[in-house]
């Protein structure tokens, strides 16, 4: 199945845990949905569908300690095939903007880097599962890891994860694996500081949008739907 013709756009979310990327992703929804209607899809991965949250729970569930590094990155890939078919193509066929939280760059960031399998193996195993199919803009939301880690016991301990409690080492390598992709890729990559207050992260992460979406992000916006 190739991927046809299409005529929307993918934009993702990433950065390291504790960033802050979907308190922001919500509030720029907050702001774009008056204007967009459901000419928007807001989704994430793992998840998006039925079949992809029964994976995220397996993925995230903290008591699942023996799952294998690759298993893990499987698991990621299974559930990107399968969201991509059911929501997100569709989605980018009928000429829609898609804001998804985390995509491919998490799974080379996070397993490829932070689980040390490799970032090429990473990328070259979702190729597969992807068809090729790359975001037209990701937000990248920097913020140091150990301030991340510190956000996440402060405000987030009824929702931690087994990738949160993992040692800050491992958060090191997945930074760093971010800013490489960012060198990396430019023109579809854009930094957003996430030290600064919400508020401001929104503000830069929005004018970043509106000057790299301009068709869908003009200060009257498409007509809805």
């Amino acid at each position: 199945m190739g991927l046809g013709m299409l005529t929307g756009k993918l934009v993702t979310f990433e950065g390291p845990d504790g960033a802050g990327k979907t308190s922001a992703l919500n509030a720029i929804v907050a702001e774009l949905q008056p204007r967009l209607g459901d000419q928007l899809v807001v989704t994430r991965e793992p998840g998006g569908n039925q079949i992809s949250e029964a994976i995220r729970q397996i993925i995230l569930d903290r008591h699942n300690t023996m799952m294998d590094d690759r298993t893990e990155a499987l698991l990621y890939a299974a559930a990107r095939r399968q969201h991509i078919i059911q929501k997100i193509l569709p989605a980018l066929r009928n000429d829609q903007l898609v804001l998804c939280d985390r995509f491919i760059d998490s799974s080379i960031a996070y397993q490829g880097a932070g689980r040390g399998i490799g970032e090429q193996a990473v990328y070259d195993m979702n190729q597969f599962a992807t068809e090729g199919l790359t975001p037209d803009l990701t937000l990248y939301f920097d913020v140091d890891a150990a301030v991340g880690l510190e956000r996440i016991q402060t405000h987030r301990q009824n929702e931690i994860n087994r990738l949160d409690v993992e040692a800050l080492s491992f958060h090191h390598r997945v930074q760093a694996a971010y800013l490489q992709l960012l060198a990396d890729h430019p023109d579809r990559i854009k930094r957003v500081d996430a030290s600064q207050p919400l508020g401001t992260v929104v503000q830069q992460a929005l004018d970043i949008m509106t000057k790299q979406l301009p068709t869908y992000l003009r200060a009257e916006g498409k007509s809805k739907r």
